[in-house]
């Protein structure tokens, strides 16, 4: 008679997540920022084009929005843009918050030693403080574009923050609010998870390639079972 195999225990997933529009209601005060320092170089670009590009890194969204507009910029002017729209974006900063259910979401996950990580396509300058707002420490694992050669939609930075948390990519979870996040995780091959709080519909993100859809942070906390982390 063959002896019964034991079941084997799979871990709970790693997750790994995006900043802004994920943890941090900013895609507004990106957008505006991106608004003023393209106006600085007589660019009038309207707000809805720049919105569809947040989440990509500052120059491929620098690139994108001169191949929309027609637009030339050498490489000193794009290196001056990215960095006037850091300086508008600090000064916005102060109405930022964390999105509803994020500093909760993030604590139980800890609570219940689920690896997590953060990754975004902000500058490190950019993204810092926001690790204050959220409550959590400066040791956070975070991954931000000055890190990695390429940000989204290559998968780079979420590939670095698996590896930052010890993980591997195909046990991790994307948790994203732009279609670049899901994108970005499909190439890296991890499953992706989308919230509506960066203002893409359900309908753009599915296509892009997530799994579940969720409105906020608060919403993913009340469904953690269904991305697989049980709860106590």
């Amino acid at each position: 008679m063959t002896p019964r195999s034991e079941p084997v225990e799979h871990p709970p997933p790693a997750l790994l997540f995006d900043l802004d529009g994920t943890l941090i209601d900013s895609v507004y005060q990106h957008v505006l920022a991106w608004r003023e320092a393209l106006s600085e170089f007589g660019l009038d670009v309207a707000i809805w084009r720049i919105h569809r590009r947040i989440g990509m890194s500052g120059g491929l969204f620098v690139t994108a929005l001169r191949r929309e507009i027609g637009g030339k910029l050498t490489d000193e002017q794009l290196r001056r843009l990215t960095t006037a729209h850091a300086e508008a974006y600090a000064r916005l900063r102060v109405s930022v918050r964390p999105l509803p259910g994020a500093r909760e979401l993030l604590a139980t996950l800890t609570e219940q030693g689920i690896s997590w990580a953060i990754a975004t396509s902000g500058q490190d300058v950019s993204a810092r403080p926001a690790l204050e707002l959220l409550g959590l420490p400066a040791d956070t694992p975070m991954v931000t574009r000055d890190q990695v050669r390429h940000a989204k939609p290559d998968p780079d930075l979420f590939l670095a923050a698996a590896t930052t948390v010890g993980v591997d990519i195909k046990h991790a979870i994307v948790v994203g609010d732009s279609v670049w996040d899901l994108l970005a995780a499909r190439r890296a091959g991890a499953l992706g998870v989308g919230l509506l709080s960066g203002g893409y519909g359900s309908d753009e993100l599915e296509r892009a390639g997530a799994y579940r859809v969720y409105a906020d942070p608060a919403d993913l906390l009340a469904h953690l079972d269904e991305v697989g982390v049980r709860q106590p």
